[in-house]
């Protein structure tokens, strides 16, 4: 039995504004929330999974930190960032941008992801699952992730397996976007026994989950982003694992590392990245601290693992 993590204790509003503060670059520390049209997403396809349901707040957007955010997202969404054909690798990447599954940091851990994948060859494509109901208007948005962060630590942080439950909406958008990636896999000239996926904060429970309770989605590899590291029950077709983390991280960083133990008693292979510094959120956020190189170390991951390379040159270098 893999010990038990530890409970982070609640979190006031000071220590969340600290932890902001150490999160983000000091070119985006305006943390004010504004409202934004949204954006023209001509690229996304609806997966079908139906609206959320008794969801009655339409989706809503805003900006934060220099950065888009999207919430009360009702009807789950894929986004394609396809590679110039004369790059690809075959290689393809589910993204699951974070966001409390109460919003979606669209920008920083979505789009921009996608297309530094797409530079490198890799077909990514941006999951925009179904959120939590929040309130209608930012002002209670606001109120209402207060006091979430101020209250006791939600159960996924000590006890994730339970949490699994509770994200039957977000599993069922993961396997439908599964499922039409490899549906579509000759036209996008990509190898259905390549398809990874990454997320970050409560993308990368979600990509976790995926992984252990998503049935027929089977990823190739995930990518666990400044996630919780609680320990699971591994199964025994879990899939290679990459795991990048910040000491600083004031959600994640004091709970243990028995998700990382867990992987390594299953006998699977995990790659652990644990950055002195560099907070909560940090994404593709330009920032003077080791934890920006973590998707050059992913990368390098996943070349290591030969998924950089072109799906017929492993076959060739055999022959």
């Amino acid at each position: 039995m893999m010990p038990k993590s530890r409970v982070l204790p609640a979190l006031p509003r000071l220590a969340f504004a600290a932890l902001l503060a150490c999160a983000l670059p000091a070119a985006a520390l305006d943390d004010k929330m504004t409202p934004i049209p949204i954006p023209a997403q001509p690229d996304a396809i609806e997966l079908g999974t139906g609206p959320l349901p008794d969801a009655k707040n339409p989706e809503a957007w805003h900006s934060q930190y220099g950065s888009k955010f999207a919430r009360n997202v009702t009807v789950a969404t894929l986004t394609p960032f396809l590679p110039d054909p004369a790059k690809a690798t075959g290689t393809a990447v589910i993204v699951a941008p974070g966001g409390g599954f109460r919003s979606l940091s669209m920008e920083n851990e979505g789009w921009q992801v996608a297309q530094a994948l797409a530079d490198r060859g890799v077909a990514a494509f941006v999951l925009k699952y179904r959120l939590n109901q929040t309130p209608a208007d930012l002002e209670g948005f606001g109120k209402s992730i207060r006091e979430m962060l101020s209250g006791p630590p939600p159960k996924h942080r000590v006890d994730p397996m339970s949490s699994i439950a509770n994200l039957g909406p977000q599993i069922a958008d993961a396997r439908a976007a599964f499922a039409l990636v490899r549906s579509r896999a000759d036209e996008w000239n990509i190898d259905p026994d390549r398809i990874g996926m990454v997320g970050f904060s409560a993308g990368a429970m979600l990509t976790i989950a995926t992984a252990i309770a998503g049935e027929d989605a089977k990823p190739a590899f995930i990518g666990d982003i400044y996630g919780p590291l609680a320990p699971f029950d591994v199964p025994a077709d879990a899939p290679p694992l990459f795991v990048a983390l910040a000491a600083d991280d004031g959600l994640f960083a004091n709970s243990g590392f028995g998700l990382i133990e867990s992987w390594r008693a299953a006998g699977h292979p995990v790659e652990f990245h644990f950055y002195e510094q560099g907070g909560h959120g940090f994404g593709m956020y330009p920032k003077p601290t080791t934890s920006t190189q973590w998707f050059h170390n992913f990368a390098a991951w996943m070349k290591m693992h030969g998924w950089l390379e072109p799906r017929n040159a492993t076959a060739q270098e055999g022959n």
